[in-house]
């Protein structure tokens, strides 16, 4: 099986759209969101500009960064897209979700609710399933995220997943410290040739 580097290049952002969270929430969204454009990565995100969807994709955008935008046409009442950004529109969850998985080389995860889990969840068992190899960055700031990996590591201390789930994520709670760990993940695990694997639909 051979090998060659990874690209990273575009990064979904999967995040809360709500409003109604402690501003420094926002502001830590914004700030990864300039990060991003400072490393040169285009943010790819769910399209809306509401919560920390909004907040990380306008600061990316205003700091002179790339992004990409998708959202089913029925969120857009709801998710009020950035007219300033390049947003796609499609008809389905799922068809969002294929769009930010197959625009994206790698994922982070900032705070947010059932939405944001739901997509997660999914993502790290498509990695589990060897579906993909994408590296994985959760932003947990005061441990937001401590009681989802809480109840990771109850499902592997049961015996229903391996401990090398672990291997597919990494945490970190500084904004500053979200792409230097997607970088690292890169480095620390280069791309195969998984040309026989299944591929996502």
């Amino acid at each position: 099986m051979s090998h060659e580097s990874r690209r990273l290049d575009s990064v979904c952002v999967y995040c809360g759209s709500s409003d109604a969270v402690d501003p420094k929430l926002l502001q830590d969204a914004a700030e990864v969101g300039r990060e991003f454009a400072r490393a040169g990565l285009r943010l790819v995100y769910g399209g809306g500009g509401v919560g920390l969807m909004g907040a990380s994709a306008g600061a990316a955008h205003d700091a002179g960064g790339r992004v990409l935008g998708v959202i089913p046409s029925f969120l857009i009442g709801r998710e009020r897209p950035l007219t300033k950004v390049e947003t796609r529109v499609v008809e389905t969850m799922a068809e969002r979700k294929k769009g930010l998985f197959d625009e994206s080389d790698a994922f982070v995860v900032l705070p947010g609710g059932i939405g944001t889990l739901e997509e997660i969840v999914e993502l790290l068992s498509w990695r589990r399933l060897n579906l993909h190899d994408k590296p994985v960055v959760f932003y947990s700031p005061d441990g937001f995220w401590d009681t989802l990996f809480a109840l990771f590591e109850h499902t592997i201390a049961t015996g229903f997943t391996p401990a090398s789930f672990r291997e597919g994520y990494r945490v970190v709670d500084k904004p500053e410290d979200v792409v230097p760990a997607l970088r690292a993940m890169v480095a620390a695990d280069p791309v195969e040739d998984v040309s026989d694997a299944i591929r996502l639909t």
